[in-house]
């Protein structure tokens, strides 16, 4: 009888991977990318990992209780007011946004979009280039030039550049938003 044995309750996975659904664009970009980001969490750590991923819309109250989020695209990115409500409240109380713009492009629609809205939200210079000697850039593996360069920078694709910066947006000493033009998601 089953009832004989101890109950051991199940360890709650310490990390899901939400991302975020907005009304605007194409949010539902890079298909594979979360499960090959969560492999390599699994793979690379200890972390309790729920290897499923999460889609949650900005405007809905459960994307507060999420530890990361993923924010991509090729379109236009216009929050609703209670997508930009959530995305402020969220990131001013501690959560994490990966941001990737999907086209490659720092003149782009995504791109220039984006950072309108986040100017909208955090002030005209809140997003910052992260300067290559940055803690980021040496907290896990060791890049000493910066980010890592893509196969879609090299290839020719959106803006034909290879970008050698990403951007954040910090809050209190931590990065908040990471905002990044090299495509990470068709990379990984």
């Amino acid at each position: 009888m089953l009832s004989s044995f101890p109950h051991v309750p199940l360890r709650r996975p310490d990390f899901f991977f939400t991302r975020l659904q907005y009304a605007s664009g194409d949010w539902d970009v890079d298909q594979r990318m979360p499960a090959n980001l969560l492999n390599s969490l699994v793979e690379y750590t200890t972390v309790a990992i729920d290897t499923e991923e999460k889609i949650i819309p900005l405007s809905a109250p459960e994307v507060l209780h999420s530890p990361f989020c993923y924010l991509s695209g090729h379109k236009l990115v216009q929050f609703t007011n209670k997508e930009r409500d959530n995305f402020e409240k969220y990131v001013r109380n501690g959560g994490f946004v990966f941001v990737d713009d999907c086209n490659h492009d720092i003149d782009g629609l995504f791109a220039k979009s984006f950072e309108a809205q986040m100017a909208a939200i955090f002030g005209a210079h809140a997003l910052q280039k992260i300067p290559n000697q940055h803690e980021l850039y040496r907290s896990f593996f060791e890049f000493e030039k910066g980010p890592p360069t893509t196969s879609i920078e090299l290839n020719g694709w959106g803006d034909d550049l290879v970008h050698d910066y990403l951007k954040a947006i910090e809050i209190e000493g931590r990065i908040a938003v990471l905002y990044s033009n090299k495509d990470y998601g068709c990379e990984w």
